[in-house]
């Protein structure tokens, strides 16, 4: 049994159904007050899970956790840069209209919300590390394209182990000939 304090427990009780469904775990749920009963490794999930949703991630994207290679990490980005400095490296995170936050987690395949001064991230754990990179270069200062770069050169879109299963594909240059 786990217990939690929930800044956002509104979201939680309009979901207890489907989160006790997905989870496989009972919630109590006293004031700000949520009670985990399960499992111990159901319990350990459903704490992370519910970490995710105060921290402001749709249940969509939090019940990700569930997957075995999935994180949830936090990454504080006063940690990076000065008090004088914090409005303009959150600026540059968010991007215009949210723009460059949504490049990064798309080309990271990673979930990533902004919350105060705190940047949250859902994914797998190499996934995870480039998005953490790609915010703490643009925290330095580093042009947005250059970032966005650096993505699609360290992201994984393709499998890490090629084991010879998929066929070469055929250019048509090596094709013979049979003439008859």
């Amino acid at each position: 049994m786990k217990k939690i304090i929930s800044e956002k427990v509104i979201r939680i009780i309009k979901n207890k159904a489907n989160l006790e469904k997905e989870l496989d775990v009972k919630l109590n749920i006293i004031g700000k007050e949520i009670t985990i009963i399960g499992e111990p490794e159901e319990e350990y999930i459903a704490e992370k899970v519910i970490e995710a949703i105060d921290f402001g991630f749709p249940i969509s994207s939090a019940l990700s956790i569930k997957k075995e290679e999935f994180l949830f990490e936090i990454l504080n980005i006063k940690e990076y840069t000065n008090q004088k400095d914090f409005e303009r490296v959150r600026g540059r995170i968010i991007g215009k209209d949210g723009k460059a936050l949504k490049t990064i987690s798309t080309l990271s395949n990673c979930h990533i919300e902004l919350s105060g001064n705190k940047l949250g991230i859902i994914g797998e754990a190499e996934c995870i590390r480039n998005a953490e990179e790609a915010c703490k270069l643009l925290i330095k200062g580093t042009k947005h394209s250059n970032v966005y770069s650096y993505l699609e050169k360290h992201g994984h879109s393709e499998p890490l182990l090629d084991l010879g299963l998929k066929e070469a594909k055929s250019t048509g240059k090596n094709k013979k000939i049979n003439k008859q």
